[in-house]
């Protein structure tokens, strides 16, 4: 049977490949399991700073699984309870993706659909090639994308996401970047490199201060303005107080490399 999820290290940088190319990288439940079990793994992995995410085949991922969503339906409930549980164990497994201690890089191409789009949403930091469409078009087949919504509007501005989630239609990679949904648009030639460029420039950091500054980061942004800046002064009192962060601080001084020991 082939590996849903493939993973390659490639020094302190793991790479992730949705292996599913024949239905465009669905988040079957087989799938929404193995990432959920990946980024447990990853969680207390001490060895790897940044995590890329991308789809094998033509597309990154074009959302839940359609046809295991029908079948659903044949149960007594008509699906009820099968629908609630997909919904809560697919978030489940999108907020874990903010909660790992590594950034997280979504490398795009082809289409990211729903929950697809969610996904890249999702992500810390997102590189998409020329050509890439976005959309959160559930509202085409009659269900209104309410859990990728989440995760858009957290990126997008309102007006933007309300858009495309009422009228399904599709922004290209252009579009995507201009609305902040991705940072960065290349050729897709250059898409493995880019983003392999740009996990290599955060793993070059001091590891400890990516981390606290991740978690810091998602937790100051829902706080008012006052105890986001009493949160962050106490995550940078912590920060200054590392062996680390005193040589890093000296090296620049004295225009050297820092001796870092982590």
């Amino acid at each position: 049977m082939t590996d849903l999820l493939l993973r390659e290290d490639l020094g302190p940088v793991a790479r992730l490949t949705l292996n599913a190319p024949a239905s465009l990288n669905a988040l079957s439940d087989a799938m929404l399991g193995t990432l959920t079990e990946a980024f447990a793994r990853l969680a207390t992995d001490s060895s790897i700073r940044v995590v890329i995410l991308r789809g094998a085949g033509k597309a990154f991922c074009a959302g839940h699984d359609l046809k295991e969503m029908q079948a659903a339906r044949a149960a007594p409930d008509k699906g009820a309870a099968y629908f609630a549980d997909l919904f809560t164990r697919c978030g489940a497994m999108m907020q874990a993706i903010p909660a790992l201690p590594q950034p997280v890089i979504a490398e795009v191409h082809g289409i990211a659909t729903a929950a697809g789009c969610q996904l890249v949403a999702s992500c810390d930091l997102a590189v998409a090639a020329a050509g890439t469409r976005f959309g959160v078009n559930g509202v085409n087949i009659g269900l209104f994308c309410s859990t990728p919504m989440v995760a858009l509007s957290r990126n997008v501005p309102a007006k933007v996401a309300f858009e495309m989630l009422t009228t399904g239609e599709f922004i290209d990679a252009e579009r995507a970047r201009e609305v902040g949904l991705v940072n960065r648009v290349v050729q897709q030639g250059d898409l493995e490199q880019e983003s392999l460029r740009l996990a290599q420039t955060i793993a070059a950091k001091l590891g400890a201060a990516v981390k606290i500054g991740k978690r810091a980061f998602y937790d100051q942004l829902p706080l008012p303005l006052a105890e986001a800046y009493a949160h962050t002064a106490a995550v940078m009192a912590e920060n200054m107080l590392w062996r680390d962060t005193q040589e890093g601080i000296q090296a620049f001084l004295e225009k050297r490399p820092p001796d870092w020991q982590v």
